[in-house]
């Protein structure tokens, strides 16, 4: 359950379909994940509405019936935002807003202003706003009259609100402002990880809200902004980090997510890039939610576009200490025991059994198997480091884990 604190959110219903491409489990879990990124970007879900249908309406997403049920809705609570699971086309966006009169967001959208409420540093709001312009483009017609009743608020950041006013074509000059001035920051970049030198260098990756920043922050003792929100890290943080004598450097990157708008992947590429110049990938996952298979499936889609799924990646199961089985009693002979019912020491002997040592077990917030995890990292950098320098093996010895007691 979601944690509301005491502010003023935007009031939100999300919108959904079960189809032949997405079950009602699957539509339930993606409907879990959007009110997330809706709490995330400052709303309130009130309700939740879902479809069956063989394939999204053209026009409208949903059927006219449902649309009728959610326009009641809307208007009996006084809500100002419809927030759709996929992403719409322009033609369904601005159908859709002169049907509920209210603010109309698709899932791309809604990911879109949560990074530009998260971009700290000129690089990673420049990126924001090409991916922000690009999804725009083809969205400008009618902009005016469903534009002029949002009054700021999710969704309405960025050039979403300044924009109003321009055509197509000063739109694409835009984008080709931003692509020229996120090419001069790549080479100032590639100098800076150039200037690094020859050291090992280790990226963390994994789904969005996995713990990827908690654990940089305990193994590299700093002060990286970490928070269960879903993207509480955009900016990429690099930090040198020592493993008895042994130096490194580690990255903290943006976390995935399924359904990942097209234009984050195209203009975040070049932030990857210190994921695809990395020499070993710790894929941290969080254990304890229900579908952390399916995440490692995403990471894994992603990593396979950026051209990074062959690099030694060791996963690393967070969250230990939040796992729970589902109870199962032995003698019900209705219900059928699945993967959600299995304890930790069931999962580690099921496909984890064939990652062997690549596979750990941790908890980066109480701090559990983190020596055992620093030895499986120390063993793997040393062993990079040592076949890159073989002069200098004799600086870096063996450790057994009670060394790192």
């Amino acid at each position: 359950m979601i944690e509301k604190k005491n502010i003023e959110l935007e009031k939100a219903v999300l919108i959904g379909v079960v189809t032949r491409d997405q079950n009602e489990e699957q539509s339930k879990e993606y409907l879990d994940e959007l009110e997330f990124l809706t709490y995330t970007a400052g709303g309130d879900v009130l309700k939740r509405f879902t479809q069956k249908m063989d394939m999204p309406n053209p026009k409208t997403f949903i059927g006219s019936g449902k649309m009728e049920e959610v326009q009641k809705y809307i208007k009996d609570h006084e809500v100002g935002t419809a927030i759709f699971d996929d992403e719409l086309s322009a033609a369904q966006e601005r159908n859709i807003s002169k049907i509920l009169d209210c603010k109309v967001l698709d899932r791309t959208n809604l990911i879109l202003d949560i990074f530009a409420q998260r971009a700290q540093t000129s690089y990673a709001r420049t990126q924001v706003e090409l991916a922000q312009c690009e999804y725009l483009l083809p969205r400008l017609k009618g902009m005016w009259t469903h534009l002029e009743r949002q009054k700021g608020g999710i969704g309405m950041r960025g050039p979403g609100e300044t924009e109003i006013e321009t055509d197509r074509r000063i739109v694409r000059d835009k984008i080709a402002l931003l692509k020229a001035k996120i090419k001069t920051i790549d080479k100032q970049m590639a100098v800076q990880r150039g200037n690094r030198g020859k050291m090992v260098r280790v990226a963390l990756v994994g789904y969005t809200n996995v713990g990827k920043s908690t654990l940089m922050n305990v193994v590299s003792k700093s002060d990286v902004f970490a928070e269960n929100k879903l993207f509480a890290t955009l900016d990429t943080t690099v930090r040198k980090v020592v493993i008895q004598n042994l130096p490194f450097l580690l990255t903290d990157t943006v976390g995935f997510i399924r359904k990942l708008p097209t234009q984050l992947v195209e203009s975040f590429k070049s932030t990857l890039d210190e994921v695809r110049e990395a020499d070993l990938l710790l894929h941290v996952v969080d254990i304890s939610h229900p579908n952390f298979e399916e995440h490692i499936e995403s990471v894994n889609k992603i990593l396979g576009e950026i051209d990074s799924s062959d690099k030694p990646t060791i996963m690393v199961f967070n969250k230990i200490d939040a796992y729970k089985a589902e109870p199962f009693d032995d003698d019900d002979l209705v219900t059928e025991r699945t993967s959600s019912h299995y304890s930790l020491e069931e999962w580690k002997k099921t496909w984890m059994n064939r990652v062997g040592n690549n596979a750990l077990f941790i908890s980066a917030l109480n701090k559990k198997n983190l020596d055992t995890f620093k030895k499986r990292v120390y063993d793997e950098v040393r062993e990079i480091h040592v076949t890159r320098f073989p002069y200098n093996h004799f600086l870096y010895p063996d450790y057994s884990e009670e060394d790192f007691d």
